[in-house]
């Protein structure tokens, strides 16, 4: 098969008069003559220029929208306007046909609902292919920032025993027969006879395999798919996503705070370095949309100036009691325009709390820590006052929290009294407290969503829109 040359590079060069070979998908024919093909290598089409009077008219008859063409042609200098170079045809052959009345992308604005409904297709739009460009730059962008600071990349279980977060919302795996499981003597499902000879799940968390490997290792990081059986149908959860979560050995809260904002500005840069075309295509998406909404509701900064403001400020840390007193005195608490409003401490904190905070109040992103540690999983570092614990929440704009994070609890007496009152078996998680029985030490991780982390950097306003095949409640199809 001869070698096809990629639109991205053929838009870049400038060797007019060679014979290129160009494969893709016809994204529009018009007049008979222009071709502007895509084959996903840029969100840029290139013009192919046919000559139908020399060319069979039922061939011109199957140039139709989402068809597959191979166009063997000379590389000109193009005479109209919005590109530099074009393709004269030579040979012209049709790949795979697609039916102009059953091919649900036409030419024309869709919606994004539209769009979910036909998620298998929704790629080929130049939305979605922005999209999983900047998401690929991002994960790529992830695994070189913490490859270049020594971090061993960790592979934690996706089937566990354990709930990390003892939330309890969490899908069970099993091969008993649903039907007519086996039964103890009590009534209960006998799960000895399961495959796994136990209850297990889907993992909501690498947190605490992670530690485990952090404390021989020093510094390690997973990235992998986590489940929640939560049943929330916004546009911000999903019961599937990934996430990336360090594990630092003899670290503190300070040392989390700090490697966790150096690599949320270090993705960010990359993403703006290496998807610029695809940045400033979302960037004028969002400035579309964002007429369509009132004058008081429109975001302050366009996409890029958003990432930018991310990247230039540092960001602005400050601990759960601060921002309570901030938010009690603020004039949307005063006026009752919260939904929740904020009247003592120990409130758990709401998106629109968050957003305040960052976007009205200190306009940059910011970092709350030392929560109470009754709204807090049991691993968390508890400090001297009895109150609170050693924990940390990233807040960016438009988006609330993107990283949760803390010290974990390294004293073995302080972390069993803990498990003890918030019920978790402390038998099942030896594994865990070995850690803290053989050779403790302080050390602190964090999560970051990473379908969030996408949502901001592309500006996109449902989590679906950023993972190809999204699994939420009712949704799993694909």
């Amino acid at each position: 098969m001869a070698k096809r040359t990629k639109i991205k590079e053929l838009l870049n060069s400038s060797a007019f008069g060679s014979e290129v070979i160009v494969k893709g998908w016809v994204r529009t024919f018009r007049n008979n003559q222009f071709i502007a093909i895509n084959d996903g290598s840029t969100i840029n089409n290139i013009q192919a220029v046919v000559d139908y009077t020399n060319t069979d008219e039922a061939l011109l008859k199957r140039l139709t929208t989402g068809a597959a063409v191979s166009i063997t042609g000379e590389l000109i200098e193009s005479l109209g306007k919005g590109q530099k170079v074009e393709v004269k045809v030579k040979q012209l052959e049709i790949l795979g046909d697609s039916d102009a009345e059953k091919f649900p992308l036409q030419p024309k604005k869709h919606s994004l609902e539209f769009l979910r409904e036909i998620a298998h297709l929704r790629f080929r739009t130049n939305t979605f292919n922005a999209v999983f460009k900047v998401r690929h730059a991002l994960a790529f962008a992830v695994h070189q920032f913490f490859n270049e600071r020594g971090f061993v990349y960790l592979h934690t279980p996706i089937i566990t025993a354990s709930d990390a977060e003892g939330a309890g919302e969490m899908f069970r795996v099993t091969s008993l027969d649903f039907d007519n499981p086996p039964r103890t003597e009590e009534g209960h499902v006998d799960f000895k006879q399961d495959f796994f000879g136990k209850s297990t799940n889907l993992t909501v968390s690498g947190q605490l395999e992670g530690e485990l490997a952090a404390m021989a290792l020093g510094e390690i990081y997973t990235f992998g798919p986590t489940f929640r059986a939560e049943n929330s149908n916004t546009t911000r959860h999903l019961a599937e996503f990934w996430m990336i979560e360090p594990e630092v050995a003899f670290a503190d809260l300070n040392d989390n705070m700090q490697l966790a904002e150096d690599l949320l500005k270090y993705v960010i840069a990359y993403a703006l370095k290496t998807c610029p075309d695809e940045l400033e295509f979302l960037k004028t998406r969002l400035l579309e949309e964002e007429k369509q909404k009132p004058q008081d509701e429109r975001a302050e900064l366009d996409l890029l100036a958003k990432l930018n403001f991310c990247l230039d400020n540092n960001f602005e840390r400050l601990t759960y009691t601060e921002a309570i007193e901030i938010l009690k005195n603020s004039n949307p608490n005063k006026k009752k325009k919260f939904k929740y409003l904020i009247e003592s401490w120990g409130a758990d904190l709401q998106s629109e709390h968050e957003r305040y905070l960052v976007e009205k109040h200190f306009k940059k992103p910011v970092i709350l820590t030392d929560y109470p540690k009754d709204i807090k999983a049991f691993y968390m570092r508890q400090n001297d006052d009895g109150k609170t614990v050693r924990a940390m929440d990233i807040l960016f704009p438009g988006i609330g929290e993107i990283v949760g994070g803390s010290q974990r609890e390294e004293r073995l007496d302080l972390l069993e009294k803990r498990m003890n009152e918030m019920h978790i078996p402390t038998e099942d998680l030896y594994w865990y407290l070995d850690t803290r029985r053989f050779g403790s030490a302080p050390h602190a991780g964090f999560g970051l969503g990473f379908e969030r982390l996408v949502l901001f950097v592309t500006g996109m306003t449902n989590i679906r829109d950023v993972i190809p095949f999204p699994r939420a409640p009712k949704t799993a199809e694909f």
